[in-house]
């Protein structure tokens, strides 16, 4: 048997605290007798055997109240609590809000809506396409209007204050007002293309519009893609097939062109920011002034190692000035908009890489640098937003340990800085509107979910949840992270499962997941769920699974993620080297019987592995891999690797294709028919290099699927992948 206690350090009135947190007793004896199927492992590990959660946790608007939904007594029912009191009170059953749907002649529900509260007495959701309002004083529902779109809308942005729609149908834009549509765009050209998000999604875009702080305005991207190459995704359930044609830039080849628009609610017109020439630049980070009087935006070159933070005039869209300027000799990649300190409508507070490390700086209107709020060799990973006084901004970094995520507030008067939660792990947040009080979500490699309340000066003051270990009675692998180190004396972190009922004087196969590709961290000290579980299935069937980030990953610092400049999948190769000498060091591993996978960037690498460096691992599995970065998207590639024009043998050294003759082992491809992203135009080059070769791989495609193969046909992928590995290892 094996107890776990864990406890938080917390500070309160000055002292340090230490508060038993929690106690989970896991029995590895004879209950554990269960085996993790395929199903449970791909399936299920986001449903039933995922840690339970508190669904739809959330503050209510102007209160210190929390609200969640949860299942007692066999019942749903919306739960209340306050900040300054213990426990919770029932506020509202699914038979109580079915009763109030069913007087309005609307059908009932299996389930709670996502809910948004207005004020502490109501809260508002969507049905069958209209506006509900529930009365917590009444005890009603309210029919507050319409909201019929269309079938196909997309898009849907709600303005808070006033509740106008913006949202697309086709390449347009159009907002939802008064129960009437609007539309703000009439582009024949299906390639003129309004409202959405652009560049591909890089630097942090992740939509197409941009509300004004009182819904005045309404800001949105215009990207004209008429001069970008026609690309054919084939639908191959039609009779004939049918080539879908997007556009798709390729490094080296015509980008796209984007403008800012701005459209005013009361005047029914609309302007577009002179943002100038050349016209392939991109432009990034879109921001509103507090008055709504200026547009804010981060002007990146195409070569993306210059970058302009220009202020643009609301109402005419003339250019106003620069604020700053940043450059790199290798790239700037700007991800997050500035944001306004409250009560301070002078200052901003700016997000940047420049000292070499992500940094929180605040600066005044005028692009006077006030001061820098964070320092030293960690990243603020997330910020959350300020108190309501706009004296602290509240983030979460890496400061603790790269693996770990502690939450912490910094005062913007004097950098002075207060570190709010303890407990080795990740913490998530959900703070109020005063940044008074947070609700700390919690997980580790050895604690499911904890779900705590805090308040600011980091404080436990209740324990909302402790989740209990939903693998009870299954034989699971022990998982540990920890690390080596490379040729150049960094530190790489690594997580290792062993297998079930491990035996130190027995040898075993190893399989190497990997990703090893810019932005993306997958050693962090979380609880294992999702894709996870799988690696607990190869555990109970004898293999041990290994992971390493190496340089050239997320959340280390520039010079870290800057070592695979201008070489892809060489630096890279060096880390995971160095792991494979770690694997062979340890005398329980079976160096004869070694294998490797991973998809997209991983594909890339897993490809590299075996044939730049061949005989290293018997077999592998590459999903949706990058062949030749020459056919991958502008946006990306050019930001690590420049243009093929420009770095000829960079380009020369990562494509695959010339390295298949010295393939040894065996080897899958996998990839999906209508992958978007990494086209399959990839692997099929792959598979013609191996013909002109004599060399033999063995390859699989999903019809239909995109750049990852998802819902129902996960379960098919994994157990191919789970095969290939049983066959040859």
């Amino acid at each position: 048997m094996k107890y776990y206690l864990t406890s938080i350090l917390c500070r309160s009135e000055g002292f340090a605290i230490l508060i038993a947190f929690l106690l989970i007793f896991t029995s590895f004896s004879d209950a554990q007798t269960k085996m993790l199927t395929m199903e449970d492992a791909i399936v299920k590990s986001r449903t039933t055997l995922a840690p339970r959660r508190l669904q739809q946790l959330m503050w209510v608007k102007g209160t210190n109240d929390y609200t969640y939904i949860d299942t007692a007594n066999y019942k749903e029912v919306i739960l209340r609590g306050n900040a300054n009191d213990k426990g919770t009170k029932e506020y509202l059953d699914l038979a109580s809000f079915n009763a109030e749907l069913k007087k309005l002649s609307l059908d009932t529900m299996k389930h709670f809506p996502t809910i948004s509260w207005k004020d502490k007495d109501h809260f508002s959701f969507e049905y069958k396409k209209k506006l509900l309002n529930y009365d917590g004083k009444e005890k009603k529902l309210v029919i507050e209007g319409n909201k019929d779109l269309g079938d196909n809308a997309e898009n849907e942005e709600t303005e808070a204050t006033t509740g106008v729609v913006a949202y697309t149908v086709d390449n347009n834009l159009y907002i939802y007002k008064d129960n009437s549509k609007i539309q703000i765009t009439n582009e024949t050209d299906k390639n003129i293309v309004n409202g959405k998000s652009v560049h591909r999604e890089e630097f942090g875009i992740f939509k197409g519009t941009f509300w004004s702080p009182k819904g005045n305005y309404l800001a949105f991207y215009r990207m004209d893609q008429t001069m970008v190459d026609d690309y054919p995704v084939i639908d191959w359930s039609k009779k004939p097939a049918k080539a879908n044609i997007i556009k798709y830039p390729m490094a080296g080849g015509t980008s796209h062109q984007v403008t800012v628009g701005v459209y005013s609610i009361k005047s029914k017109s609309k302007i577009f920011l002179k943002t100038g020439e050349p016209a392939e630049q991109y432009l990034t980070n879109v921001a509103w002034s507090p008055d709504e009087q200026h547009v804010y935006i981060a002007v990146l070159n195409r070569d993306q190692n210059h970058l302009k933070f220009n202020s643009y005039n609301a109402t005419t869209g003339d250019f106003e000035k620069t604020l700053f300027e940043e450059t790199n000799d290798k790239y700037v990649q700007p991800l997050h908009p500035m944001l306004f300190v409250p009560n301070h409508p002078d200052l901003f507070v700016w997000e940047s890489c420049k000292d070499g490390y992500n940094h929180l700086y605040l600066y005044d209107v005028n692009g006077k640098l006030v001061r820098q709020l964070t320092k030293g060799n960690w990243e603020v990973t997330n910020v959350s937003g300020f108190d309501a006084k706009g004296e602290y901004i509240f983030y979460s970094s890496t400061e603790d340990s790269p693996v770990n995520r502690q939450f912490y507030k910094v005062n913007l008067k004097d950098g002075s800085k207060t570190q709010l939660t303890f407990l080795n792990g990740v913490h998530t947040e959900i703070f109020n509107e005063n940044g008074d009080y947070f609700l700390d979500n919690f997980s580790s490699i050895e604690v499911p979910r904890a779900i705590s309340l805090i308040n600011n000066k980091g404080a436990v003051l209740q324990s909302l949840l402790i989740a209990e270990f939903p693998l009870k009675g299954f034989l699971l692998g022990k998982e540990k992270i920890f690390h080596i180190t490379n040729d150049h004396g960094d530190t790489l972190y690594c997580r290792m499962f062993l297998p079930v009922n491990f035996d130190s004087t027995k040898k075993y196969p190893v399989i190497d997941y990997l990703y090893g590709g810019p932005g993306v961290q997958l050693i962090t000290n979380t609880y294992p769920t999702g894709n996870d579980l799988w690696y607990q299935y190869m555990a109970e069937h004898g293999f041990i699974i290994f992971t390493l980030d190496n340089r050239g990953s997320a959340n280390r610092g520039k010079a870290f993620e800057q070592a695979t400049f201008r070489k892809l999948g060489t630096e890279e190769m060096h880390d995971q080297l160095r792991g494979v000498e770690y694997l062979k060091s340890l005398h329980y591993v079976d160096a004869n019987r070694m294998g490797i996978h991973g998809w997209s960037f991983g594909g890339f690498m897993t490809v590299s592995m075996m044939t730049r460096h061949p005989g290293i691992f018997k077999c592998a599995v590459a999903g949706g891999p990058v062949i030749d970065w020459s056919y991958y998207e502008v946006m990306y590639t050019e930001r690590y690797m420049d243009t093929p024009q420009d770095n000829k043998q960079g380009y020369d050294e990562s494509n695959l294709l010339h390295y298949i003759a010295n393939l040894k082992g065996k080897m899958l491809l996998i990839h999906g028919t209508a992958d978007d992203v990494v086209v399959w135009q990839h692997s099929l080059m792959y598979l013609k290099a191996a013909v002109d070769n004599g060399v033999q791989v063995d390859y699989f495609t999903y019809p239909g699927h995109q750049h990852n193969v998802l819902g129902k046909d996960r379960v098919h992928l994994m157990n191919k992948i789970t095969d290939y590995f049983m066959q040859n290892l």
